[in-house]
């Protein structure tokens, strides 16, 4: 190995501590030369523990010194996107076990870089790629006809509500029907809310017309309204569960949405399908696989550092 500066190689013995060793092993499995700045300190560090075990041996001084260790960029980029990659996995794994299900709506991913505050503007190395944050992808399905004409199904922007445990829900699957006493109900027996805030109750044995606002009429007499809503933003919407949204942000309001109409006899298909989350999912797998041997390559150059080091 080479020090900056000098016009001869020269050879460290192993007086060079652990950590020393594997920083220097990429420059000398390299044949690069030494910074002296970096390196002349730790060489002066490793002479004083040396005198310190010598000098002191006899009344057995353990000299123990604490150094901060730090992943190399390459293995630690590598295993920030294998975490990334993993919960992508989890989004994925959702969406196609959901690929059937009515009116579902995709999570997807928004991936950024994370710079480590006291690296930012310094050190490009230092930047991680990670999930930020998980988002709703709320495009429309592709409606199917079912001939049921207490399946429903909204064409445009808009969420059917229903009376939950703990408040109103939100959700865009109109498969309803009615339960014992008249109520018009989601599919898990939640209430379905009229416009008024209640539930509509109709009678099992009159035909039932839904019109494209969503007024609901028997025999010509008009039993009530689906209360339609639509939010400012939909990411004040978190999901609740069996397919259901809740208001999250207080600071969201719902208001009537414009240009939605209510198809009734159809329901609305999930908006992601089995095909879509198959490839996504292959793609997923192949990036997780490269960076598996990304890491297996850093872990394998740190080994040989040492290794080489080690001989000199």
């Amino acid at each position: 190995m080479q020090i900056e500066g000098q016009t001869l190689r020269c050879a460290f013995s192993r007086i060079w501590f652990g950590g020393v060793r594997q920083e220097i092993g990429f420059y000398a499995i390299r044949g690069k030369i030494l910074p002296r700045r970096t390196v002349l300190p730790m060489f002066l560090f490793g002479l004083f523990l040396l005198d310190l075990r010598t000098l002191h041996s006899n009344i057995g001084l353990v000299f123990e010194v604490q150094l901060s260790w730090h992943m190399d960029p390459m293995t630690a980029i590598a295993a920030s996107g294998l975490r990334a990659r993993m919960e992508s996995l989890d989004l994925l794994a959702n969406n196609i076990a959901n690929a059937s299900t009515g009116g579902y709506k995709a999570d997807r991913e928004f991936y950024s870089l994370y710079v480590a505050p006291e690296a930012a503007g310094n050190d490009t190395s230092s930047t991680m790629p990670l999930i930020e944050r998980p988002w709703v992808d709320h495009a429309q399905g592709a409606l199917h006809t079912t001939g049921n004409p207490l399946d429903v199904a909204l064409s445009g922007k808009g969420f059917f509500a229903v009376n939950g445990p703990s408040g109103p829900l939100y959700t865009r699957n109109g498969n309803f029907r009615l339960s014992a006493d008249g109520k018009l109900t989601a599919s898990d027996g939640y209430p379905v809310r009229s416009s008024q805030g209640t539930a509509l109750t109709l009678q099992a044995t009159r035909p039932l017309e839904i019109s494209n606002d969503g007024t609901v009429t028997q025999d010509g007499v008009v039993a009530g309204k689906l209360e339609i809503v639509d939010f400012t933003s939909t990411a004040g919407l978190s999901k609740q569960g069996s397919n259901y949204f809740r208001l999250s942000d207080p600071a969201v309001r719902p208001t009537a949405p414009a240009g939605t109409s209510v198809e009734q006899g159809h329901l609305e298909e999930s908006n992601t399908g089995s095909a879509e989350g198959a490839v996504r999912l292959v793609s997923v797998m192949r990036q997780f696989e490269m960076l598996q041997k990304a890491v297996s390559l850093g872990a394998e150059m740190n080994k040989r550092a040492i290794e080489e080091v080690a001989k000199v």
